[in-house]
């Protein structure tokens, strides 16, 4: 029956008194109540908060990465996030890497700096699931609440401005003595300080990216161990011009993409390496590798630098194909969306330095392929037609090659063999 009547006063259902039990059973009974419902208040606070909360680590970028730069946080500490909402950006050697929320929930603590490096596994913020709707109205009612604490200093500023209407002005126009006192400075024997330089001086230190960094090591590398040596041509462009200009609008009504050169220069290219075979090959170790494939390096400039996204097998596509995949690819290089597999491998590379003026340049090697081609920009030119001379779209092409693979007759020729499929398109599809 005690027992009974506990309960029911635990639920509040019944109020005890001293007529029900003996006053020291009550008084023992209501200190063991109070512990009872401390315990259960700590077992409740564990259970919510403390056994929810999780731990999100670095996850896996590659193979090959190990360790990153923590380079922004999206989030902070007591901000909303929605499942698979980036949190945190982690920038590497070759791509970035965004760290999304495992599931809707409140950020609770970074473990991280900006600029920090992190390693796959570490731990790098803690939060909590929930609901995001329920962080979200808070920092409505602060704004609310800070709007009348600025508008105060504004009506307090029109008071000060009241007792400014000063008369002393008249009073220091009739005062002709100041200019009769200079007089008496010029006596001192003071020596002005010299006048300062023109311009400035300053020296601004920014710490290089990753990506920057490796592309740098990459490139001092290739001149290391490559014996490069770069080749020139001269391509008219009339008759490819005239074929783009004739179906560019055709292509872009249809297949809603633009008709460029690069597609013709990728498709040109391929076609050549199957007749100059050691062009995409590489060198590995007392060993010449050669592909029946080509997979198409097209150098790509963003913000952090140089990418070289591969065009696979580009060998069995058409121009629409091509220049479909080359659009796919430029436009995730922009927004820092390749992935390792868009940039792994290629056996040939395609760089176009013409699109930002260059006429010409001796583009370096992308190891450990043998070769790479540089395009630049299209200039009007005389040249002797037929004995005449004409005025056509010349463009300059270079072709700098590892001399360990490739003699001077196989570059030249290869470059003789691109500018021939050029000049006359229509070879391409005779090959």
């Amino acid at each position: 029956m005690l027992s009974k009547q506990i309960a029911a006063a635990a639920r509040g259902k019944v109020v005890l008194n001293a007529r029900s039990i003996h006053g020291g059973t009550a008084v023992a009974m209501s200190r063991g109540w109070k512990a009872a419902s401390a315990n259960i208040r700590r077992a409740q606070f564990h259970s919510t908060n403390l056994l929810q909360a999780e731990t999100v680590k670095v996850p896996q970028m590659a193979e090959s990465i190990t360790e990153g730069t923590l380079k922004s946080w999206s989030k902070q500490v007591g901000d909303s996030v929605a499942a698979d909402e980036e949190v945190a950006t982690i920038e590497t050697d070759k791509i970035d890497v965004s760290v999304n929320a495992p599931t809707a929930g409140t950020i609770k603590e970074l473990l991280a700096n900006e600029e920090d490096t992190v390693t796959v596994g570490q731990d790098l913020f803690v939060i909590e699931p929930g609901e995001v709707s329920e962080s979200s109205p808070p920092p409505k009612e602060d704004s609310k609440e800070d709007k009348p604490q600025q508008e105060q200093p504004k009506e307090e500023k029109p008071k000060e401005e009241e007792p400014k209407p000063k008369e002393d002005k008249p009073s220091e126009k009739p005062a002709p003595p100041p200019p009769s006192e200079k007089p008496p400075k010029k006596d001192d024997p003071t020596p002005k300080p010299p006048a300062p330089a023109a311009g400035t001086r300053n020296e601004t230190r920014v710490k290089m990216n990753r990506m920057r960094l490796r592309i740098a090591e990459r490139l001092k590398e290739s001149q290391n161990a490559a014996a490069s040596l770069t080749t020139f041509n001269e391509i008219d462009m009339s008759s490819l011009m005239e074929m783009r200009k004739r179906y560019k609008d055709a292509v872009l009504k249809e297949h809603d993409v633009k008709l460029g050169f690069m597609s013709a220069f990728a498709k040109a290219c391929s076609l050549t390496l199957k007749e100059i075979p050691a062009a995409n090959a590489y060198i590995e170790g007392d060993e010449i590798v050669y592909h029946d494939y080509v997979d198409l390096s097209v150098a790509v400039a963003t913000p952090k630098g140089l990418v070289t996204p591969v065009v696979r097998n580009a060998e069995s596509m058409n121009f629409i194909e091509i220049e479909k995949e080359i659009a796919v690819l430029g436009k995730k290089a922009r927004d820092s969306k390749l992935t390792l597999e868009d940039m792994a491998g290629g056996t040939f590379t395609i760089s176009n330095g013409g699109v930002f003026g260059s006429l010409y340049g001796t583009p370096i090697i992308n190891l450990p392929q043998a070769a790479v081609l540089g395009m630049h920009a299209i200039k009007d030119k005389p040249v002797v037609v037929d004995g005449q001379i004409v005025i056509r779209p010349i463009m300059v092409v270079a072709l700098t090659y590892d001399h360990r693979l490739l003699d001077g007759r196989e570059a030249v020729t290869f470059l003789v063999r691109v500018k021939e499929y050029l000049e006359d398109p229509r070879k391409m599809l005779l090959a």
